[in-house]
């Protein structure tokens, strides 16, 4: 099964070397499953020719706002809805999650509550208690008429979202790894209050359920579609 990915955004330049852009993230959690990756670079303008250029798309997480004004933003939500228009599967990580619901209809915006950063509970009536981690300030406030919550946190509601068995999207990062984000608190963490930055510092070692989790990703793109 051929996965395109949407790559939306970049990795720390300080930690691609150790660890890879986000593209690569995705194909190594998703690695010994029977996936090939394609990467369209769409934060640079690069585009699949059409929905059907991969059997199911994923798209990563970025810096940028859904909602700010970038010249590959728009023709991005208009190839989601071509893709989600043609029946074919659409998972979604943070920035992905967040753009796929302002493309079908949703609202994102900066949370007046603040940062959620570093491993986070979500509870899910779909995949039971999960641990991943996050790094967001934006969320999904208003999610599309389509999307159904089967999970949240105490500081996101709409955290995880399924649009019937044909989109999967999620706040959190399952493709990262704490040794990562201690990378990434080190290369990016100056932008967070410090209350959050140690907090996350703080929680480096709990325990994730990443691993387990990409079984639920897995089987969300192998199901059988009509």
């Amino acid at each position: 099964m051929k996965i395109g990915i949407l790559q939306t955004g970049r990795a720390p330049e300080s930690s691609v070397e150790k660890h890879g852009d986000y593209d690569e993230f995705f194909k190594r959690y998703l690695d010994g499953r029977g996936f090939e990756f394609v990467t369209y670079e769409v934060l640079d303008g690069e585009f699949p020719v059409s929905p059907q250029s991969a059997d199911g798309w994923l798209i990563t997480g970025s810096r940028f706002g859904a909602y700010e004004d970038h010249d590959w933003i728009p023709p991005l939500e208009e190839l989601l809805r071509n893709i989600f228009a043609a029946g074919l599967p659409i998972f979604g990580v943070c920035f992905g999650h967040q753009i796929l619901a302002q493309a079908l209809g949703g609202k994102v915006e900066k949370f007046d509550g603040g940062w959620s950063v570093g491993p986070t509970a979500y509870r899910s009536s779909q995949f039971g208690d999960q641990k991943m981690i996050a790094w967001h300030q934006d969320q999904v406030t208003k999610r599309p008429e389509m999307a159904e919550v089967v999970g949240s946190s105490d500081f996101c509601e709409n955290a995880i979202l399924a649009y019937g068995d044909q989109a999967l999207t999620i706040q959190p990062h399952p493709e990262f790894t704490a040794d990562f984000m201690g990378d990434l608190l080190k290369a990016r963490g100056e932008t967070l209050p410090k209350q959050i930055r140690d907090g996350a510092v703080a929680a480096i070692a709990d325990p994730l359920t990443r691993i387990s989790f990409a079984d639920e990703v897995e089987a969300f793109f192998k199901k059988p579609r009509s």
